[in-house]
């Protein structure tokens, strides 16, 4: 299934007002103006969490831009945002408490590498193509390698996957990530290998799971909500902005709901209740480990205390979960699709209210 481009606005507003499965347009005018009263801006939020849809009547427990654009700078420690922001500091901080992370081979500063625990200065492809043919004939198990940003690579942005027999055969493809990584700074790690239970669902990507924590004033560790992420293309890259899908995990049994949630711009109206390539039931499929991924964050929401508003994405490999980064300042449409509503979150009411919102 190739990926789906963006729809016009005009086959959204068809898709819109053929939509079996929507509220009455009274009814959507009448909570467009509640919530614009509410919250003093227009309410953007209502169309991309599907308010509109018949069986969301709770359309007040929705978060809007307003209330989530305060919540990272009021609770989270700016000094410490570092250690979460930069994804090399990441790996080094939470490398030496034993969390499982990716681990990394390369990682770059424009034209310099270090590979082995040395320096090397690497200024053209046909350079950058014995380095990277060097590092896979070490590796002799190595099939790819996840190439990302160090910095500001979120939303599935300047994420390169390499593959072993693309170094040989594949010229225009190295020239192209050379070009990209000189300009700043890259890492350059193993592809975890995926339990075979979420390739079930899509084994185009890695499938990971977006799960967030909140430290409460006395240091408890309250975990929110949960979702996996997932291509419903062919896609390597799970992020819902690069045009995958999210469903919502039951916290108490690790099992997934029913529906399934892609951007409305790209996939339109319709609500998934299976993978449209690999045809997965979402209700009730069981992620394995969950009770070790949610462990995993609490232990490493402890070790910097000054992050407390979280989240974290966490990938199943075969034989558990591997902690893949942290966000301190994230969009929360994911959380508010996954709970239907995060603001009736008995976790997240205690961000608001230390914010000064309930």
């Amino acid at each position: 299934m190739a990926s789906k481009n963006r729809k016009s606005n005009s086959r959204l507003v068809k898709e819109f007002l053929g939509d079996p499965d929507r509220k009455s347009l009274l009814r959507i005018m009448y909570e467009l103006i509640v919530l614009f009263f509410k919250y003093r801006e227009i309410p953007v939020h209502y169309f991309s969490r599907y308010i509109f849809k018949k069986e969301t009547r709770n359309f007040k427990d929705f978060v809007p831009n307003k209330v989530a654009g305060k919540i990272s700078v009021l609770i989270n420690d700016h000094k410490s945002k570092e250690v979460i922001d930069n994804k090399l500091f990441f790996n080094f901080f939470y490398g030496q408490f034993n969390i499982p992370l990716p681990n990394i081979l390369i990682y770059n500063h424009k034209v310099m590498f270090v590979v082995d625990q040395e320096a090397v200065e690497v200024n053209n492809t046909d350079d950058f193509i014995v380095l990277m043919d060097e590092v896979f004939t070490k590796n002799s198990l190595l099939e790819s390698l996840i190439i990302k940003k160090t910095y500001a690579s979120s939303s599935g942005k300047k994420i390169f996957k390499l593959e072993r027999d693309q170094v040989r055969t594949a010229p225009e493809i190295m020239k192209d990530i050379y070009n990209e990584v000189i300009q700043s700074g890259f890492l350059f790690q193993e592809t975890i290998k995926q339990h075979p239970e979420l390739n079930k669902i899509n084994p185009s990507c890695l499938n990971t799971i977006r799960i967030d924590t909140f430290i409460n004033p006395d240091g408890k560790i309250d975990i929110g909500s949960a979702y996996l992420r997932m291509s419903i293309c062919d896609s390597h890259i799970d992020n819902i902005s690069s045009g995958g899908c999210q469903v919502g995990i039951d916290l108490k049994t690790g099992r997934l709901h029913k529906y399934g949630y892609a951007p409305i711009t790209s996939f339109g109206v319709e609500l998934l209740t299976q993978h449209p390539i690999t045809k997965t039931i979402f209700e009730n499929f069981s992620i394995p480990y969950f009770p070790q991924v949610m462990e995993l964050v609490v232990k490493t929401a402890h070790l910097m205390p000054g992050l407390r508003f979280i989240g974290w994405d966490v990938a199943i490999g075969e034989s558990g979960p591997v902690l893949i980064e942290g966000n301190s300042d994230y969009d929360l449409s994911g959380n508010d699709l996954s709970d239907n509503g995060y603001m009736a979150n008995e976790t997240f009411k205690k961000v608001l209210q230390e914010i000064g919102y309930l």
